[in-house]
């Protein structure tokens, strides 16, 4: 059987808050090459790219951020639509769901994550194209291999005779307690915020349970025009709904809830700790960006943009120099970076 055509739907944005000072709203996370010379977004187009067997992707992007995905997609082929404004995942899907033929697959990808595996992300994504080929709406169940309490969890349902699970039941973030429990019971996996979907069955179900975004997002299509590869929707009807992400509006609520178990290398990158997991680090622990000099030190990262840095015994910090702006933190405290006044006001 030949390999399924899959359209990589490639979500991009963000507030860029969590990963302040390196990046701010202007320029956030998936524009930047956190981890080498690629960008986090480069790096998404790459592991899902037509020489692989997939479809030209379509970019989902806000008017703040599309002349870096304009810049970044250079000469591929793509369609890019352009968000009014930022009304969450369930709409941005929607308008690029309405892109395609209804008999399409869609693969839809946060843009901003980090996965090591390409070779499994590939697999996994046949696998998930084969199952939304039958009606089902598929994510990415990925490895949960340590109890996080910043992920949501897909309990594993009944097998599928085609392969993969039903969903048994989605988890917001647990506390730590929780998060333990899911690990030791070997029956849950981390919500990625990958997706499969057959478009005509994501919109149907999205009109289900969801009917004030579908018509809305109908409506701002239908309004919208096209601009070289670029799609803008109609703005005053893209505004008339109350935002809702997929996991709430579509993937809590549908019937046909699916996970393909997938073991990647996967990160989402969503704190400063996140990414020092990340990296590569010597025997102690440390990882180095730019300049920087550390005696005597354990699980350090220091990341500067120019400024050397030098460190003498300290341990579980996190240090960022961007330009003007200095970061210190624990790792600890890297999960409330986004509640300083700097990157809130960046």
């Amino acid at each position: 059987m030949a390999p399924l055509s899959i359209h990589p739907v490639i979500l991009c944005g963000g507030s860029g808050t969590r990963l302040w000072p390196r990046s701010r709203a202007a320029k956030p996370k998936p524009f930047l090459p956190m981890l080498g010379e690629t960008t986090l977004f480069q790096a998404a187009l790459g592991r899902a790219a037509p020489k692989y067997g997939f479809a030209p992707p379509l970019v989902v992007t806000g008017v703040r951020h599309v002349e870096h995905v304009e810049a970044q997609l250079a000469d591929m082929d793509s369609t890019i639509v352009v968000e009014p404004s930022a009304r969450n995942t369930a709409a941005a899907i929607a308008l690029a769901a309405l892109r395609l033929d209804p008999d399409s697959i869609m693969l839809v990808c946060p843009s901003d994550h980090h996965i090591i595996d390409d070779n499994a992300f590939r697999a996994a994504a046949q696998q998930a194209a084969a199952l939304a080929a039958e009606g089902y709406l598929v994510s990415f169940g990925i490895e949960a291999r340590s109890p996080e309490t910043g992920f949501g969890y897909l309990e594993r349902g009944d097998p599928l005779p085609q392969g993969g699970f039903r969903v048994a039941r989605f988890v917001e973030k647990p506390d730590r307690q929780r998060a333990e429990a899911f690990i030791a019971a070997g029956t849950y996996a981390w919500n990625g915020g990958v997706f499969a979907f057959r478009v005509g069955t994501f919109l149907d179900e999205l009109a289900a349970h969801r009917p004030t975004i579908f018509e809305a997002v109908r409506a701002a299509d239908a309004a919208g025009g096209q601009h070289g590869r670029q799609f803008h929707p109609g703005a005053a009807e893209f505004e008339s709904f109350v935002p809702e992400s997929v996991d709430y509006a579509v993937m809590e609520n549908t019937d046909r809830a699916a996970m393909v178990p997938v073991d990647m290398g996967w990160s989402d990158i969503g704190s400063w700790d996140a990414l020092h997991m990340a990296l590569d680090r010597d025997e102690a622990g440390n990882s180095i960006q730019g300049r920087a000099e550390l005696v005597d030190c354990r699980n350090v990262l220091v990341t500067s943009d120019g400024p050397r840095v030098s460190v003498i015994g300290l341990e579980d910090v996190v240090i960022v120099v961007d330009g003007d702006e200095v970061l210190v933190t624990s790792h600890a405290g890297t999960q409330r970076v986004g509640n300083l006044h700097g990157a809130a006001n960046q």
